[in-house]
């Protein structure tokens, strides 16, 4: 029987289409009908690259006598997490009241109203080790729910009104740079002294807690030689193992060993854009030897040209993912050489623009790109933003999730996708000298502030998805970041950005952006304690706790002309802004028409920003005091050192 998929956004939902199973999309009609019928509901999460989720469709999806089964007794509801990140955080959450071993494909069976009452993750057509098969759990659920209805629905309420307790955290207190020097060293701990990397199997990049540990490792003193350490020797390792195509050039999202070897073979757009900003770091860290500094800058160049030829769309955004499967199995296409690649067909890429993961790419390629004088990647960086601008905001200046060639999907925007699409727009800023991005990024941020008393800080402006909201499902904030930073932390590192560049705007006054300072405080104190107890799993946040913690270092150059795209200038002075970093630093090369636009927007840093006689003048200052301005190289260098 046909299902209500075919014309979907998602590609993830309309590889389902030719299902037996009578699958809905995520919706508020699904409950309805359950209501109607009586019946509990079945949601389904995964995603396109998802591999235990193909299996399982192909398993028992496909199977008509299981979805005759489904059919009769539940009403099917297949929902793409990338797509609904809120939907996927809520019932995760749930999902954690009845298994530990949380993933996807996740299967919750819920109330008509939404509450979960019993959920897992893949389930195999036949029990294995201890796991039922797919038809034993649901005759079990069915069981339950026409013969102890009472009981069911009250462990679904209490279920609910547990998580909802668990939502109101108080904040905590500021993490100090000593905290930050403690989370160094308790990482040098869990070091995997052999290959790299934390822990043992399986093995994540956690790009992350790479960027925290570079961002320390550009300070001074022994705790930034022991990162230093840390993440050369993780991230060199990583370049050099199968977890990286070395002919393409991304790199995978996981290996199941430890050393790096049999990786699960699907290539995210958040790893690998996270993964350039790291390499691009690495090669420009101070006191890292030069074969290092070669090496990671020809990483970072592979990454940027997977990005640029496999996850760019036909309209210059970046698809979410490419696929692990092709018609040569799991991971075979990968096992070929690239003259063996040339006459095969490559796996599917899920074209879906997803906004936040644009913003992540958009920031990464505009940085990495004034860096390494790659000026076609800050150019595609303008070419993504122009694409997410244009198709992916509301006549009232409110974000879409998602879009494909198709259309646009109705999923909601969440916190993730306007503060990551906000960062990104300050670092393509700060990579072209255009400050009408940095206006759209203050737009962005200024929507989603919240008052001072209101302990979530940020907030996706008209609220998360409407269905979780209706059923008083909806999570007041999510702080988990995994593999890349939650939209809490994103928002506070947009408006720390827009703080050391001295923005004004609706963030509550106050001399050179301390508005978007104290809510960047605020957002950091509120998962403080959280990110303490769990650095590897708090990368980003822990990252914008020690730029906090650092005085606020920011360096403008001002040229007489502006140059081709990629900044301005590509004088020594230039140059030297556009290598530079540290922790709480901000840096920018602008021409003397640029500087005046960013200062005429608002930006107080800006503020009679002049070349000077010598057609070239670098501003160093802490905390908006400056020095007298460098105009030759070697007077920025020692003013830098």
């Amino acid at each position: 029987m046909p299902n209500r998929l075919a014309d979907a956004i998602s590609p993830y939902l309309r590889s389902h289409a030719d299902n037996p199973v009578d699958w809905q999309p995520w919706g508020p009609e699904p409950f309805a009908e359950a209501r109607r019928r009586g019946v509990p509901v079945m949601v389904s999460i995964g995603y396109s690259t998802c591999h235990w989720c193909h299996v399982m469709a192909r398993e028992s999806f496909s199977d008509r006598v299981v979805a005759e089964r489904l059919n009769r007794s539940f009403v099917a509801i297949k929902v793409d997490r990338e797509e609904h990140p809120d939907v996927d955080s809520s019932y995760l959450a749930a999902a954690s009241a009845f298994t530990g071993n949380l993933g996807w494909p996740l299967t919750v069976f819920v109330t008509p109203d939404g509450r979960a009452f019993y959920a897992g993750t893949y389930f195999p057509p036949a029990p294995v080790q201890g796991v039922p098969a797919f038809t034993q759990v649901l005759d079990a659920v069915e069981d339950a729910w026409l013969n102890r209805r009472d009981e069911v629905e009250q462990n679904a309420a209490q279920i609910a009104e547990a998580l909802a307790a668990q939502a109101d955290r108080g904040a905590g207190s500021a993490v100090t740079r000593e905290q930050i020097d403690g989370v160094v060293r308790d990482l040098a701990r869990f070091e995997d002294s052999d290959f790299g990397g934390f822990g043992g199997a399986p093995k994540f990049p956690v790009a992350a807690v790479q960027l925290l540990l570079l961002d320390v490792g550009a300070g001074p003193g022994e705790v930034a030689a022991e990162a230093r350490g840390l993440v050369k020797r993780t991230l060199l390792s990583m370049a050099r193992s199968p977890l990286r195509d070395s002919v393409e050039g991304g790199f995978f999202r996981y290996s199941t060993r430890r050393d790096w070897h049999d990786p699960h073979y699907e290539r995210m757009l958040y790893d690998n854009a996270q993964l350039l900003r790291a390499y691009s770091r690495l090669s420009a860290l101070p006191g890292v030897d030069e074969p290092t500094a070669a090496e990671a800058a020809a990483t970072a160049a592979g990454i940027a040209d997977f990005l640029l030829t496999t996850l760019r769309t036909e309209t210059g955004g970046f698809g979410s993912a490419q696929d692990s499967e092709s018609d040569l199995g799991e991971g075979g296409y990968y096992a070929l050489d690239a003259a063996a690649r040339a006459g095969a067909t490559p796996p599917k890429v899920d074209e879906k623009v997803l906004t936040g993961w644009n913003g992540l790419a958009i920031g990464a390629l505009a940085e990495a790109g004034v860096r390494h004088a790659r000026s076609h990647w800050v150019v595609a960086a303008e070419v993504a933003t122009r694409r997410i601008l244009s198709h992916h905001v509301t006549p009232d200046g409110r974000l879409l999730r998602a879009a494909t060639e198709r259309g646009v999907s109705a999923a909601v925007a969440t916190l993730e996708d306007y503060g990551m699409l906000a960062e990104g727009l300050i670092r393509l800023a700060l990579a072209t000298g255009d400050v009408s991005y940095a206006v759209q990024a203050r737009r962005l941020v200024d929507g989603c502030l919240l008052p001072a008393d209101d302990p979530r800080v940020f907030a996706a402006p008209g609220g998360g998805d409407p269905v979780l909201a209706a059923q008083g499902l909806a999570l007041a904030s999510d702080p988990s970041e995994g593999a890349y930073p939650s939209g809490l932390g994103a928002a506070a590192t947009a408006a720390l950005l827009l703080a050391q560049l001295g923005a004004g705007g609706a963030s509550g006054g106050g001399p050179a952006g301390a508005g978007y300072r104290a809510a960047a405080e605020r957002a950091v104190a509120s998962v403080a304690d959280l990110a303490r107890d769990n650095p590897l799993a708090f990368g980003a946040s822990l990252t914008l706790a020690l730029d906090l913690s650092a005085p606020a270092t920011q360096l403008v150059v001002v040229t007489a002309e502006a140059g081709e795209a990629g900044g301005a200038g590509r004088g020594d002075l230039a140059r030297i802004a556009q290598r530079w970093f540290c922790p709480g630093g901000v840096s920018t090369a602008v021409s003397e028409t640029q500087a005046a636009a960013w200062s005429a927007a608002g930006f107080e840093l800006f503020e009679s920003r002049v070349a000077g006689p010598s057609s070239a003048a670098a501003y160093l200052c802490h905390d908006f005091v400056c020095r007298l301005p460098a105009t030759r190289p070697e007077a920025l260098a020692a003013q830098l050192g």
